[in-house]
């Protein structure tokens, strides 16, 4: 077994995580049945685990058995293992070296410094790790990473050892939190604001109420104050004892979002929306028909607000909530057919994530929706206005966004509900997106590329219709006094409009005359622009 354990360390590496993580599942289940037989390679694996500790690619599983291996060697007596303060000297050393790390390696050893402290069973050791974390947040000479590592660290602590904080009158960890919104550095507030979320999470009685407050009482911090709780609302939704000791807290929560559901700063209203669908999936019984009532507000900040938690609420599996999501999808997308443009636009988001995750849910929906979903395909004259900026005169599209959103859901309703589909219809208004906007013209090439594969026979019958725009676009030339940023547009288009002819070519398998006179032009565009058919 000791020959085993010696050629283990070089195991543990990001090269490939699923082995790495095997490596340290032995590893812990050798310590904890066997420790003595760990104590001459234990230097070369905490190396190699410091080392993978600073990958951006530690996360998921492969943290998970990284912090269980600490969890064992902390707990089990290994003969000349290191002592509390030189593994996290060792664990930590990184950080205060001063190393460029990725913001997920400053999130993995956080996360191992609290695993350390909180298998120790010291408190007295807990809280002077506490202590120093704090006193680097104070000082004014602190680098942005230390800072960065100490807001991180402080938020795991709290998660795994509540009750460092529970009395502690000198060690304020929530206050130290909310000062570090007031950084320069996005990074360091993003980081405050999910600590402050982990910190409550470990500690609801205490915290929770916190978090709540302060949103209510300070609006310029709402958004990282939001996030927090969406933290907390995401950490509890997945652990189904958590959720039965966190469903009499909701009724808390609830508010405080309706509150900021009207928010008319979208970012905001999005975590918000986020916040919502999570708080769904906790008690869908109760809390989806309140939200479904939403859809009927007076405010469209809210009708938007309650529609896009619809995304939140389109899990992987199949759970108890897709049955009452599906009798109440209907409700949620006729925001298709609101009167405000962004409502309409993140419904037809919500019809897409639905269409792309669970199709079951909107399949039966089809015959209702398709027609609203294709009316948003069409460029709209009244929505297009011009804006002056000093001497020009910049065209602004405000039905832009929505028909890509139209556009989006249409690739996404090829690949997923294709037997629902008028295929001759759907191609009519694909047709739209060729002559439109930049963005939907490749999405439309996409759509074209893919048709011919699952409808070739339709697609050939459309053929002559098909080729004109394509040649159009092909053939097109750049402005004389364009900038270089339009030349790439353009330049990208015609390789996309180039594949789609290509895959019109190969997957029809067709020599018409009209085909042949869609590739007349293709012999000179092969000759200058060779590299435009790698696909």
């Amino acid at each position: 077994m000791k020959k085993v354990l010696i050629e283990t360390p070089a195991l543990i590496s990001e090269l490939d995580l699923q082995i790495s993580q095997l490596a340290l599942n032995f590893i812990a289940n050798v310590i904890t049945f066997h420790p003595s037989l760990v104590t001459d390679s234990l230097p070369l694996i905490l190396n190699d685990f410091v080392i993978l500790s600073q990958s951006s690619l530690l996360q998921g599983t492969t943290l998970t058995a990284a912090l269980h291996f600490l969890d064992a060697l902390v707990r089990n007596p290994i003969p000349n293992k290191p002592k509390f303060e030189e593994l996290l000297d060792q664990l930590t050393a990184p950080v205060y070296d001063n190393l460029s790390l990725h913001r997920q390696a400053y999130h993995s050893i956080s996360a191992c410094t609290a695993i350390v402290a909180s298998s120790s069973d010291d408190i007295s050791k807990a809280a002077s790790l506490a202590a120093k974390l704090a006193e680097q947040l104070r000082l004014p000479n602190a680098t942005d990473g230390i800072r960065l590592f100490s807001l991180l660290a402080l938020g795991e602590l709290g998660r795994k050892c509540p009750v460092l904080f529970d009395d502690n009158p000198n060690l304020k960890p929530e206050q130290l939190l909310v000062e570090a919104f007031g950084s320069h550095s996005e990074e360091l507030k993003t980081a405050a604001s999910y600590s402050l979320g982990r910190l409550a999470v470990g500690n609801l009685e205490k915290f929770l109420p916190f978090i709540l407050q302060q949103i209510s009482s300070q609006p310029k911090r709402q958004y990282l104050l939001l996030h927090a709780l969406k933290e907390v609302i995401g950490s509890e939704c997945v652990d189904s004892k958590a959720v039965e000791f966190f469903r009499p807290r909701i009724e808390q929560i609830w508010p405080v979002l309706m509150e900021n559901a009207v928010c008319a700063e979208e970012g905001t209203r999005n975590v918000v929306a986020e916040c919502l669908g999570k708080l769904c999936l906790i008690h869908p019984q109760i809390l989806l028909p309140r939200l479904k009532a939403c859809v009927n507000s007076s405010s469209a900040y809210m009708r938007a607000s309650a529609v896009t938690a619809v995304k939140f609420l389109i899990v992987e599996q199949w759970t108890a909530i897709d049955d009452l999501l599906q009798s109440s999808m209907s409700d949620f997308l006729k925001a298709v057919n609101d009167t405000d443009l962004n409502v309409r636009r993140v419904a037809l988001i919500a019809f897409n994530s639905a269409a792309h995750n669970k199709p079951k849910l909107i399949r039966d929906l089809l015959d209702t929706l398709l027609p609203s979903l294709y009316a948003e395909t069409v460029v709209r004259p009244e929505l297009i206005r011009e804006v002056e900026m000093g001497p020009f005169k910049h065209t602004v599209d405000d039905g832009l966004d929505l028909r890509k959103a139209a556009f989006e859901c249409m690739y996404t309703l090829l690949e997923a509900c294709l037997e629902r589909l008028d295929v001759f219809e759907f191609m009519s208004h694909m047709e739209d997106g060729l002559k439109d906007h930049h963005d939907i013209k490749l999405l439309t090439y996409l759509m074209l590329s893919r048709l011919s594969v699952l409808c070739p026979t339709q697609v050939l019958q459309r053929l002559d219709r098909l080729c004109e725009p394509l040649k159009a676009q092909i053939q097109s030339k750049t402005k004389t006094n364009a900038v270089k940023q339009e030349n790439d547009k353009l330049d990208e288009l015609r390789r996309a409009a180039l594949r789609a002819v290509l895959a019109l070519q190969v997957r029809l398998n067709v020599s018409s005359i009209t085909f042949l006179n869609c590739l007349l032009f293709l012999p000179l565009i092969i000759s200058q622009k060779s590299a435009c058919f790698a696909v």
